[in-house]
């Protein structure tokens, strides 16, 4: 019996010392700073999609192209933040709430599932990372996560964020899925057609932004309302679809308040446990990181 505790111990001293040398490794490389000013080229996930397409025999072309943030729908950022990650500009990388929910929910559905990542863990996957679901994937997503907020803006995060992230089958950024969608550039979205975008994130392959599927329908229904009620008034443009008049109208079918972190059942003890490891395992790679890399001093950008 004492063998085998040692042999598990040994194995799980080995793990921590990998998972530390891997946070090591992602805490200096790739360059983060550089994206204070530069563009990013081609992201981890873009070159996936490729990839992917040369398997299948498809010749499917990226379509992609920059545009600053303030060239851009102010309905659509708004859209964007309250849909993908509420506490963004309050958050320094990481929900832990939202990511305690997500692991309840995949728990509860005995599967393993993208979710409860804010726009800054999105955002360190998409630039630099595979989109597999693994336990070391998401360490290094934390990582880089964290040195993304470090080292760069809020503003420039969300900018870097809108430009790149998919859209639609080829499409990336929101200029050219304003323009696949709506043939509109990103600063000529309707609200009604911003929030369409923002709701689709999730799986924008699946639900077309521009489609009637009763998913994008509702939900931007409800994101609707939640711009309302923080006080964002839309420009005067063409009228609204039936849904959204329903929205505005107050219709409890459409626009019901919704609240935006809802209270799960407490976990079972076993899987409460479970929670605490993993946030435990995150954690402990970031205060390595904190300890082994800030000893430099300050911080590049800043918001």
């Amino acid at each position: 019996m004492r063998k085998a505790l040692g042999w598990v111990v040994k194995a799980l001293a080995v793990l921590a010392a990998y998972v530390l040398l891997v946070a090591a490794w992602y805490a200096v490389v790739p360059d983060v700073k550089g994206l204070a000013k530069a563009k990013p080229g081609k992201t981890a996930f873009m070159l996936h999609r490729e990839d992917q397409w040369a398997r299948e025999g498809r010749k499917t072309t990226l379509k992609w192209k920059w545009t600053p943030l303030s060239s851009m729908s102010p309905a659509l950022v708004k859209a964007v933040l309250i849909s993908e990650d509420d506490k963004f500009w309050s958050h320094e990388g990481f929900d832990f709430d939202a990511m305690r929910d997500a692991l309840q929910k995949d728990l509860e559905e005995g599967r393993l599932r993208a979710g409860g990542s804010t726009i800054s863990q999105q955002l360190a996957k998409n630039l630099w990372l595979s989109p597999s679901k693994s336990p070391m994937r998401k360490i290094k997503e934390a990582v880089l996560a964290w040195r993304l907020e470090r080292e760069l803006s809020k503003k420039r995060i969300l900018e870097i964020y809108l430009n790149v992230v998919e859209w639609g089958d080829g499409v990336f950024g929101a200029e050219a899925a304003a323009r696949a969608h709506f043939g509109v550039s990103a600063s000529g979205l309707s609200t009604e057609q911003a929030v369409r975008l923002a709701v689709s994130l999730p799986n924008p392959i699946r639900f077309d932004p521009a489609g009637n599927s009763g998913f994008v329908r509702k939900r931007a229904a409800i994101i609707l309302s939640r711009l309302q009620r923080r006080g964002y008034q839309p420009p005067p443009s063409s009228p609204p679809s039936a849904d959204f008049r329903k929205a505005e109208e107050g219709s409890t079918e459409k626009a019901a308040p919704v609240p935006s972190a809802p209270v799960p059942p407490a976990p079972p003890a076993a899987e409460s446990e479970r929670d605490r490891r993993e946030d435990a395992v995150v954690r402990e790679a970031l205060d390595w990181v904190r300890q082994n890399v800030e000893q430099d001093g300050g911080t590049s950008g800043g918001e």
